[in-house]
C-alpha cells in the first residue's frame, strides 16, 4: 500500500512541504493544517504578501475575483488565481500558480503548487499533488454516510485514519475526469488518471488508469 508522504509528492513544489514532512501518511496532517496556515502566514514576507483581512494572506501577484469568498485562516500563494464565486471557507493552502475555479468550494485544503480545481469543485480534508487536476464537476466526499471513521483501504490491508473527515489525497500528476467522485479516504498515487463520471474508492495504485466500472490498468 503506497500511501505515504514521501510516496505521493514532491515536497519540494509546496510552502507546507516541511510540514507535510513531518507526517508518515498525509490524512495526519489533516487535523493540524489550520493552525500551520496560522504560523506560516505570520512569516511570510511583508513586501511580497498583503493581509487582506486578519489570518487572510494573499500573494501580490495572485488574481482574486472580487466575488470570491476568502475564510480565515488561507494563504493563496505566488501567481495563484482564484475565479469567480470561488468559496474558500477557511483553512485552505493554495500553493503558486494554482487555479481555483468559478463556484469550487475548498475547505481544510493543502493544494500543491499548479494545481488546477477550475469549475464547480469540492474539495475539502484534502491534499492535492504538484500539477494535479480536478475536471469539472469532480468532487471529494469527505464523510461517510453512516458517519463512521474513515479507514483506508487497498484490498485486504486497512489503515485506520482515526478521522470522522477524510476526503482525498491525490499524489502529484493526478488527472480526475469531469463528474467523478473521491469517496472518503480515497488515495491516488503518482500520474494516475481517472476516467470521467467514476466512482473511486480506497487506493488506487500510481502510473495507472482508472476505468469505467473501476477496472484498474496500468499505463504502457
Amino acid at each position: 500500500m503506497k500511501t505515504t508522504v514521501n510516496e505521493l509528492y514532491d515536497l519540494s513544489h509546496s510552502r507546507m512541504g516541511a510540514f507535510l514532512g513531518k507526517f508518515t501518511y498525509p490524512w495526519e496532517a489533516l487535523p493540524k493544517i489550520k493552525e500551520e496556515i496560522q504560523r506560516l502566514g505570520a512569516s511570510l514576507p511583508k513586501e511580497e504578501f498583503d493581509e487582506i483581512v486578519p489570518n487572510v494572506w494573499v500573494h501580490k501577484s495572485a488574481k482574486v475575483a472580487p466575488t470570491a469568498y476568502l475564510g480565515a485562516p488561507c494563504i493563496i500563494d505566488e501567481g495563484a488565481e482564484v475565479r469567480h464565486c470561488a468559496f474558500i471557507r477557511g483553512s485552505a493552502f493554495v500553493g503558486k500558480g494554482s487555479v481555483v475555479g468559478n463556484s469550487t468550494e475548498l475547505k481544510n485544503v493543502i493544494l500543491f503548487d499548479s494545481v488546477q480545481v477550475p469549475h464547480y469543485n469540492y474539495v475539502g480534508d484534502s491534499i492535492l499533488g504538484y500539477k494535479s487536476h480536478m475536471g469539472g464537476g469532480a468532487v471529494t466526499s469527505n464523510v461517510k454516510s453512516d458517519k463512521t471513521l474513515v479507514v483506508i483501504k487497498d484490498k485486504e490491508e486497512q489503515i485506520a485514519t482515526g478521522l470522522k473527515k477524510c476526503g482525498a489525497m491525490l499524489g502529484d500528476h493526478v488527472e480526475v475526469g469531469c463528474n467523478s467522485v473521491l469517496n472518503p479516504g480515497t488515495v491516488v498515487g503518482r500520474n494516475t488518471n481517472i476516467y470521467p463520471l467514476s466512482c473511486v474508492r480506497g487506493v488506487v495504485p500510481s502510473d495507472s488508469i482508472y476505468k469505467t466500472g473501476g477496472v484498474v490498468v496500468k499505463k504502457f
